[in-house]
């Protein structure tokens, strides 16, 4: 089967943050991911992350003033230096944490911006992060995030996007990030597309659609979907980044013994 990891910032809500940690490891999880570290000393993840013999798999680059609607700001020519500042943040964690992953969301496109500018901002700030991530070891994941139901407005909603970008920057450690709630949503056909796409994937995610919940809450057969993914040999990791409809325990059912 995948390796499965879970998304702290999602999963096991209903305790503090730091206990997460232990929590996954003791529900059979041996990876975890979060959005954002930046709000946590490196010391205190570093010490649950090895207290729960845990793998940290992925965060995101600061992605502005999330708390104010901001979802990324890579694709904003206005805002290159924080971009390059939180780059250098993000690196800072990632070789604190032992992460080998990171996502960049590429953002809302305002109004004001046209989608030229918008996108040679994008190619320059990618191109920019990727050789920083590389000196390191570092991938630097893309996400194409649905633009239908969660984030009208997202400068890459789709995989071809982020195909075109991963070919213009031209690096190589830069990977599609491949959400499949999101790619559900936008483009479906999920096996054949994680086929096809397989040799530019870097990570994978999931939840169920409608709703973000957990599998089998939903229109998706994750049974055929996980066997797939495991019959194409990706060896990355697969990370739960759903909203439980209810307690998080009672939410895996999906997970297979010792996963």
């Amino acid at each position: 089967m995948p390796r499965f990891a879970a998304n702290l910032s999602m999963l096991f809500t209903e305790a503090p943050f730091l206990e997460r940690f232990a929590l996954a490891r003791a529900a059979g999880f041996d990876g975890v991911e979060f959005l954002f570290p930046y709000a946590y000393a490196k010391d205190q993840l570093q010490q649950a992350l090895a207290q729960n013999h845990l793998t940290q798999v992925l965060f995101n680059l600061p992605p502005g003033d999330w708390d104010a609607g901001e979802r990324g700001i890579a694709c904003l020519p206005d805002r290159v230096a924080e971009f390059r500042a939180g780059v250098d943040q993000a690196l800072d964690y990632a070789q604190a944490l032992g992460c080998r992953q990171v996502n960049c969301l590429a953002g809302l496109r305002p109004a004001a911006v046209t989608e030229d500018e918008a996108w040679q901002t994008l190619v320059a700030n990618v191109g920019y992060a990727a050789d920083k991530l590389a000196a390191q070891g570092i991938t630097l994941c893309l996400e194409a995030i649905n633009s239908r139901v969660d984030m009208p407005g997202f400068a890459l909603d789709t995989s071809g996007k982020v195909l075109a970008l991963i070919e213009q920057v031209d690096a190589d450690n830069v990977r599609l990030q491949y959400d499949v709630y999101h790619m559900q949503i936008m483009e479906g056909d999920l096996v054949r597309s994680m086929e096809c796409l397989l040799p530019w994937i870097g990570h994978i995610q999931f939840a169920d659609n409608p709703g973000r919940h957990e599998p089998g809450t939903g229109e998706i057969n994750f049974s055929n979907v996980f066997g797939a993914i495991d019959r194409m040999g990706y060896d990355g990791w697969v990370s739960a980044e759903y909203r439980p409809s209810g307690k998080t325990a009672d939410s895996l059912t999906w997970l297979p013994r010792g996963a």
